[in-house]
């Protein structure tokens, strides 16, 4: 059974994922907040596995209320739901230590392996808009001079666990790092976990950010 935080501040949309989660025997429905400020507030009380949250809220933002959520180091895992694809909100949720988003326009079954992925340990970006994804982000991080050798988390990798963690930079699937490599998907996720573990990223996204920030990655690279 998995845990649900509805955080949004229309009503309408807050019913609207609630029928569909009070619909499935996995997922139960703990609380409702329409503002960041109640969502931080009933995170903690609740510990709920997920916190759907909105991004555009009056008061305290879904972004705000997703870096304290994460801050306060609970099991809670956020995942993102904005109505638009290439919202700069969305890299700043990121950031703050989201597990991934999707579109609110997104199929109900798609939204519910969101929230089955997010509650195991994964990271979910709305398939479609990966590679745009990481290609707009990129954009918008900071030229980054390269100073990565100095970096102990980066000494810390083996050569494989590096390319890897470069291939996870390009928004590669595991069966794709595994296909390029030639290696088994298992082993691929061995290693995805220990370079998650050595640079101390909570999962895949923060690990693209990550090699972003250490020039490890490049937009439209492979």
């Amino acid at each position: 059974m998995t845990t649900v935080l509805i955080v949004d501040d229309q009503p309408l949309q807050r019913y609207g994922f609630r029928m569909l989660l009070d619909s499935v025997p996995e997922t139960d429905v703990v609380g409702e907040a329409a503002h960041g400020t109640e969502a931080v507030r009933k995170a903690a009380e609740l510990r709920p596995d997920v916190v759907l949250m909105d991004v555009r809220m009056p008061g305290m933002d879904g972004i705000e209320a997703t870096r304290r959520i994460v801050a306060a180091g609970d099991r809670s895992r956020v995942l993102v739901l904005t109505t638009f694809d290439l919202d700069e909100y969305v890299y700043a949720a990121l950031r703050a230590g989201a597990s991934g988003f999707l579109l609110k326009d997104a199929r109900p079954e798609e939204l519910l392996a969101g929230i089955r992925a997010v509650a195991a340990g994964d990271a979910v970006i709305a398939p479609a808009l990966t590679r745009r994804l990481l290609h707009e982000f990129a954009r918008l991080v900071p030229p980054h001079a390269d100073g990565s050798a100095e970096d102990p988390r980066l000494a810390s990798l083996t050569d494989r666990e590096r390319e890897i963690l470069v291939a996870i930079g390009k928004g590669w699937s595991n069966g794709e790092i595994a296909a390029r490599f030639v290696l088994s998907e298992s082993t691929v996720k061995t290693h995805v976990g220990r370079v998650l573990s050595k640079i101390g990223a909570r999962d895949r996204i923060q690990a693209v950010i990550f090699a972003y920030d250490h020039g490890l990655a490049r937009p439209h690279a492979g």
